[in-house]
């Protein structure tokens, strides 16, 4: 009876761990070249662990109940210490030495078209971008990488440690106030991952998500080229309401005046991004609505207030303009 009450529950159990193993965010779904090392890394050291464990509950089985004559040769001293002592010291360093050169760490990439540094902030994070004329932009919760290019990060904090992973493509970095960590990514694929901060940092830290869009060199060039223009010209209206209640103070939009501030993301082309809130909400102008109204509701103790004064029309007017950023 008990075994009949406890096979579901083993069951919704299994099925929750293989539905975490797949997804955007799934250290198995392998996309990237240090992930492609990280997963051969996972497997080979989940199948030596797997024959160790089938070995032992053979060994204790015959122990219990094999024969005399196999029994005496597993209580022997040199099965004990050949198989208790000799074994694990030679396998296990053998192992080590093994993963020490798969998991080297891999040169800096000195050919990308572009250098990246990622800010995390509570609770979002900061991308910047410098083209190797000097000019440098900046975007939130999101990069993008060409397909099949190594790009390093340099990844800093702003305030607490972070934590940079994203699962498909590389293994986690610590980002730690003070001090500069570098992880190359090389995307073997296009497609859209997405990352986590990996590290406690607070009430939000839950929340703090951003996405890797890996683009074909075409897309990624126009990309590149469209991303490094200003804004372009929205809603009249809408500008006239960014600026009147003061969200250029908290937030940049390149080319529009009165619109400099660097404590929030640059909105400049937020429009185009795929999320909002770092990845808390799918972009679009009803989103951005919910969330100029009712951000702390949806992630509570993040750094901007609740602006629950505008109208229904001007906040829909206010959202249709920050959605027209692209």
């Amino acid at each position: 009876m008990r075994r009949r009450r406890l096979a579901p529950v083993l069951c919704a159990i299994l099925a929750a761990g293989v539905a975490g193993c797949e997804g955007e965010q799934s250290a198995l779904w392998l996309r990237g070249a240090e992930a492609e090392r990280i997963g051969l890394l996972f497997w080979v050291t989940t199948a030596f662990l797997a024959l160790v464990l089938v070995a032992t509950v053979v060994a204790g089985w015959l122990a219990v109940r094999g024969s005399p004559k196999i029994r005496s040769a597993i209580a022997d001293d040199r099965f004990v210490i050949g198989a208790g002592l000799f074994f694990p010291m030679i396998s296990l360093a053998a192992l080590l030495v093994w993963s020490l050169t798969v998991m080297a760490q891999r040169p800096v990439a000195t050919d990308a078209p572009f250098a990246v540094r990622v800010v995390g902030e509570q609770w979002w994070w900061r991308v910047i971008y410098r083209l190797p004329d000097g000019t440098e932009f900046e975007s939130a919760n999101e990069l993008r990488i060409p397909v099949g290019r190594p790009v390093t990060l340099t990844l800093e904090s702003a305030d607490v440690i972070h934590s940079f992973w994203v699962p498909n493509l590389a293994g986690k970095v610590d980002m730690i106030p003070g001090r500069a960590n570098r992880l190359t990514l090389e995307a073997l694929e296009a497609g859209v991952s997405r990352g986590q901060c990996a590290e406690y940092c607070g009430g939000a830290h839950a929340l703090m998500a951003f996405h890797v869009a890996a683009l074909d060199e075409g897309d990624f060039a126009r990309w590149l080229a469209a991303e490094r223009r200003p804004a372009r010209a929205g809603d009249a209206g809408g500008a006239v309401l960014f600026r009147q209640f003061g969200c250029g103070a908290c937030h940049r939009v390149r080319g529009m005046p009165g619109a400099a501030g660097r404590i929030g993301p640059d909105l400049t082309h937020v429009g185009s991004r795929r999320a909002i809130g770092a990845a808390t909400l799918p972009n679009g102008a009803e989103a951005i609505a919910r969330w100029i109204a009712e951000n702390q509701h949806i992630k509570p103790d993040n750094r901007m207030p609740a602006y629950r004064i505008l109208s229904p029309a001007e906040l829909r007017r206010l959202a249709d303009f920050l959605a027209d950023l692209t």
